[in-house]
């Protein structure tokens, strides 16, 4: 059966996942501290990559394995809040995106899909998680759904029960302020497993993966 799954989603020890205010400067809300181990030439597997290959970057691969779409936060996309501009913002990824797959940005504010020739198109749509999980499930063709952050849209997801897996990976540093994943979510660890494993890095790598 299809999973709903989040991978590479960096966390402070103290259990924030990115800033509070993003701007075009600062796309993770000056929470960029989390990223300065990650090697995002991983996420689509080894194969290419002249570098060693270490445990965080096999853990990296399988952000792309198996998946046909991915759900994310309107904070991921862009900057804006409101209406949207007619400014021809199409991601802070250009006309290289990551994704190759249809992706589903969450937002109150109707917008045109923007298409790309990898296969990338954003699509933007309303609606609880459980609706446009539905839409993503449709678009996948029987592959999982990556739930691609913020940690907010995450955390909706987590609240209705929806998640089947989670890669979380645990940056010792800690921000003492930002957007937490776990704010309200005091029980969520019961509907887990979850086992850990510490890098030469000094990253923690958790696997999530629902019990039932």
């Amino acid at each position: 059966m299809p999973r709903t799954r989040v991978h590479n989603l960096n966390i402070s020890l103290d259990g924030y996942a990115a800033g509070e205010h993003v701007t075009l400067d600062e796309p993770i809300g000056g929470a960029g501290r989390l990223f300065g181990n990650f090697d995002g030439r991983f996420i689509h597997g080894i194969d290419d990559v002249d570098a060693p290959v270490t445990v965080d970057r096999a853990l990296t691969t399988l952000w792309g394995q198996g998946i046909g779409a991915e759900i994310m936060g309107r904070r991921k996309f862009g900057p804006q809040t409101g209406e949207w501009p007619d400014d021809g913002w199409q991601g802070w990824w250009g006309d290289e995106t990551p994704f190759r797959t249809p992706v589903f940005v969450m937002t109150h504010h109707p917008r045109p899909q923007i298409d790309f020739a990898d296969g990338t198109s954003f699509r933007f749509v309303g609606g609880t998680p459980q609706e446009v999980l539905r839409m993503a499930q449709d678009a996948a063709d029987g592959q999982d759904v990556r739930l691609g952050g913020g940690p907010s849209s995450i955390r909706q997801f987590l609240e209705a029960d929806l998640v089947d897996f989670m890669h979380l990976v645990v940056v010792p540093i800690t921000l003492g302020r930002g957007v937490s994943l776990w704010e309200g979510l005091g029980d969520v660890a019961d509907r887990f497993t979850v086992e850990s494993i510490t890098s030469p890095s000094g990253l923690t790598h958790q696997l999530w993966n629902r019990t039932s």
